[in-house]
């Protein structure tokens, strides 16, 4: 414990000095606690702490100035003192009341021992200066040796005792300010995340979810009519494929605030996902709904600068009313507007389109097709035919595509044009896509200088374990995979080419084919294709039926087959049915042919005796029987 004692005569020093040797040795505990009980009055403010006590270090000083310059010297090293003793007459030099007060400035946790025989102040005016009182202390000269010891240690404890208080309340300040910043900082997460939940992170418009809560307190307030508009892009695909994601991404957000700006305060705009966009529209008369949506399409239809490029957009957009409708259900006027955006789009798009019965009738139709398809397999009313696919050098048949086919008992056949795009657009295409592909293994087993060629969905495409589901489909039927050719569209390979190219790489790399069917009705991209190991393009129908008619068809097979045999991939004709079309098609460059001209679609029995008739008469050339 640090000692300082100021006081001007040799005598007193000498006297702290004898005092303090004279009991070295601690006092049992229960004697200091007795002590600060007397000097601070409850125990419970005492409790026993445990401090570098037992030994006293003193350090006099003859005059106030000589002991102001050790209390600031022990502060700067971090050796503070405990307790000063301070005699109240001092002559020469500044006097104690003087020095208390300033040790006070310097030092404020220091407690202060006035020691004096006389002085010419009251214990009120040094506790005025020298304050605060729980640190001011009293004792008369001549002190009694006993006393003086007694106060020192109860004082040093009470010192350690306090510096342990302020560093409990420091750290307690401290978790105080911490809990407080915490507690600013979950605020603005929360609120961040209450954002991020009901706001679109691209365009900062309302989401879906918003969108439909918003839509719902309208309608529960029934303060107004309410309309509920559906807006698709029209040709966006076309722009994201050419610009990238990036300018997609640009022209999605000027759409929006373009939109905005043009439904102003009668209404809520909200993305609903991609180019699609949902409009509330509050209290519009039904004479000005139509004019005022069109004034809508028009924001979306003009030129916008992206990157440095001049884009322009069409927009379709469905109404559904609901006084028309009569529902107060969100989501069927969601649905209803769906629907006449649909029928907006199927015409033609750039136009509005109001909701109306007839347009439900084929939605209608749509989803007992969907209901349908979900019994078809089990029912056994799927089946596979197969084409034919033929060498244009040797007129050999090299594969069969499998195509898909469906008897409705309600419906009766159904085309595949009709029930495949419904079955893309729910799960059903994937247990449908399973079983083609189990179908078509099994029938190839019959086949064993062809491959056979069967059509996958984007969807299916796109799944993370399709090549690990094929794979174990392929190893299940015994098949090599180098006689399996994979049939996908433009939509699976552009919607994600990175993804697409890693796996389209792990299918060549177990040795499957890949075919990109369709090709001409899509994106058409023949600078992209060069990035994509492909075996072959498959030129869609249309082009070929066209080709004697269309100058433009028979350039676009020509540039086709052309880049293609640079590239070293294979052009497949499809829609074969006339010898002009054959030899037109062999003079532009294709390597294979299909269609009616060289057999059709047929069932697996008729498809295993076509095939050994059409050997006996059309026999593999000796170079490749092996």
């Amino acid at each position: 414990m640090r000692i300082l004692v100021i006081d001007d005569e040799t005598a007193i020093h000498d006297a702290y000095r004898k005092s303090f040797e004279a009991r070295q040795s601690s006092l049992d505990q229960a004697t200091l606690s007795a002590m600060a009980d007397a000097l601070f009055g409850n125990a419970e403010s005492t409790e026993t702490i445990a401090f570098p006590g037992e030994e006293f270090e003193l350090v006099h000083a003859m005059q106030g100035l000589d002991g102001l310059k050790q209390v600031a010297e022990s502060l700067a090293a971090n050796n503070p003192f405990q307790i000063a003793f301070v005699d109240v007459r001092m002559p020469p030099g500044i006097d104690g009341k003087e020095t208390a007060k300033r040790i006070r400035e310097i030092d404020p946790n220091i407690n202060l021992v006035i020691v004096t025989g006389y002085s010419d102040y009251t214990a009120l005016d040094i506790a005025s200066v020298a304050g605060p009182v729980d640190k001011l202390f009293y004792i008369s000269k001549p002190f009694d040796p006993e006393e003086l010891v007694h106060t020192a240690r109860a004082l040093g404890q009470r010192w350690f005792s306090d510096q342990e208080m302020a560093r409990i309340r420091s750290e307690l300040a401290e978790q105080v300010k911490t809990l407080e910043r915490q507690s600013i900082e979950l605020a603005a997460n929360e609120a961040r995340a209450n954002h991020l939940a009901t706001h679109d992170s691209l365009t900062g418009a309302a989401n879906r979810y918003a969108f439909l809560k918003m839509l719902n307190e309208a309608i529960q307030r029934n303060e107004q009519e309410v309309s509920v508009a559906i807006v698709d892009l029209d040709r966006f695909k076309n722009i994201n494929d050419s610009l990238g994601h990036f300018a997609g991404d640009e022209l999605i957000r000027q759409v929006c605030q373009s939109m905005s700006r043009a439904v102003g305060s009668q209404g809520v705009v909200a993305r609903l996902g991609g180019d699609e966009f949902a409009l509330m529209l509050n209290d519009i008369p039904a004479d000005q709904l139509e004019a005022f949506c069109e004034k809508v399409i028009a924001s979306c239809s003009r030129d916008f600068s992206i990157f440095g490029h001049h884009v322009k957009v069409g927009a379709s957009m469905g109404i559904a009313q609901q006084d028309d409708i009569k529902s107060e259900d969100p989501i069927d006027l969601m649905r209803f507007a769906d629907i006449a955006l649909y029928d907006a789009k199927r015409k033609g798009g750039g136009q509005v389109r109001f909701f109306d019965q007839s347009m439900d009738e084929s939605i209608r139709f749509r989803q007992s097709i969907e209901e349908g398809l979900r019994h078809a397999i089990e029912q056994d009313e799927l089946s596979l035919v197969y084409q034919p696919i033929i060498d244009r050098d040797n007129s050999t048949i090299v594969g069969f595509e499998a195509l898909l086919r469906w008897d409705s008992p309600e419906h009766g056949p159904v085309s595949p044009a009709v029930f495949i795009p419904i079955a893309e657009e729910t799960s059903l295409i994937q247990d449908i896509g399973d079983w083609v592909a189990d179908n078509a293994l099994k029938a190839s087993a019959a086949w064993p200088k062809q491959y056979v060629s069967i059509n996958f969905s984007p969807r299916q495409f796109h799944r993370s374990d399709f090549v690990t589901r094929l794979q174990q489909r392929v190893n299940a039927a015994g098949v090599d995979p180098r006689r399996v050719q994979i049939e996908i569209t433009e939509t699976a390979i552009f919607d994600d080419d990175q993804g697409a190219a890693e796996t389209i790489s792990s299918l060549r790399a177990m040795g499957f084919r890949i075919a990109l069917d369709d090709f001409g009705t899509g994106y058409s991209s023949l600078f992209n294709i060069r990035n994509f190991p492909l075996d072959c393009i498959k030129v869609d129908k249309s082009f070929v039926e066209s080709m004697g008619r269309e100058a433009q068809s028979a350039a676009i097979v020509n540039a086709v087959s052309h880049l293609a045999r640079s590239l070293g991939i294979g052009v497949v004709a499809e829609g074969v049915e006339t010898e002009m079309q054959f030899q037109a098609l062999r003079l532009s460059g294709c390597t294979h042919m299909q269609g009616y001209l060289f057999g059709e679609p047929m069932a697996k029995a008729a498809t295993d005796l076509f095939l050994e008739q059409y050997e006996a008469t059309h026999p593999l050339p000796a170079r490749m029987a092996n």
